[in-house]
């Protein structure tokens, strides 16, 4: 049986993504959703795979820890991150609840 460490989480978000912005970001929580721009073309997977990184990048976490549960061709999405840091969590989500 695998132990888990107390400072790693798991963490099911609700994302909203824009495909063909001019740049790649996330912009924080709009409603329920937090919002991220890519710039790949929602076309085979493009926006999604960019979405992972950018998000992955973000949390600092692996991009195969970013699993896309449900949306896979829409612009809202549900996406579990895997092995999340707490601390690492709690204050970006700080950050991203004000909006920076």
């Amino acid at each position: 049986m695998k132990k888990e460490r107390d400072s790693s989480t798991e963490r099911v978000l609700d994302i909203w993504v824009q495909p063909r912005a001019s740049r790649n970001e996330i912009l924080g929580y709009r409603g329920e959703f937090l919002r991220i721009r890519v710039t790949a073309a929602a076309m085979e997977g493009a926006a999604n795979r960019l979405c992972r990184e950018v998000l992955a990048e973000a949390l600092g976490v692996s991009p195969s820890r970013v699993e896309i549960l449900k949306g896979h061709k829409a612009r809202r999405k549900r996406v579990r991150i895997k092995d999340l840091d707490a601390a690492h969590w709690q204050r970006l989500g700080k950050e991203w609840a004000s909006g920076r």
